[in-house]
């Protein structure tokens, strides 16, 4: 009995642990601030999708990662449940100053879709890489720009690479 409440209170430790390196920005703000002059983007709007990448890449590692764990069910319910929670305080927020609602966690909802579609699209990429960059690129308004897709592959890169490595030193995943 007391194991199984010592594995729960991990998985429970490991979501907290992911959704505050999820929301965490200071890799987003390196990443704006290193984007190159040439880059034909707002960069307002690259960080805004730069902060959105990374909890979707978070959440998608998860579930990559931990295909055929027993822990992975749990583990990605708190992780989204946070996220949620986070998303409402956002929306509130952002309502506030902008005069309007809006549903941050429906916008993550509807990136997440938009990221697994061109996956789905494209299963003979040599890694999801290649794809979420130039879709990343598109949701910031301009698919050809090189410097832009470097970015958002780079998030996606790291971020995954970041979650795998927590995994493995938690002993977590498979």
């Amino acid at each position: 009995m007391e194991n199984k409440e010592k594995k729960t209170s991990g998985i429970e430790k490991a979501a907290e642990d992911l959704f505050n390196f999820a929301i965490d920005h200071e890799d987003v703000k390196w990443l704006v601030e290193h984007l190159p002059q040439e880059a034909d983007i707002e960069r307002g709007k690259v960080e805004y999708e730069l902060r959105m990448l990374k909890i979707i890449s978070v959440g998608w590692s998860l579930s990559y990662y931990l295909e055929n764990h027993l822990a992975k069910h749990k583990l990605l319910e708190l992780y989204w449940q946070s996220i949620n929670e986070f998303s409402q305080s956002i929306s509130a927020s952002t309502g506030l100053m902008i005069g309007r609602d809006i549903d941050y966690f429906q916008i993550l909802r509807e990136r997440l879709d938009m990221y697994v579609a061109a996956l789905a699209q494209n299963p003979d990429a040599p890694e999801p890489a290649v794809v979420i960059g130039p879709e990343f690129a598109g949701t910031c308004g301009n698919a050809d720009d090189i410097f832009t897709v470097m970015t958002g592959s780079k998030m996606f890169v790291v971020t995954i690479g970041r979650v795998k490595e927590y995994l493995e030193a938690i002993e977590l995943r498979q």
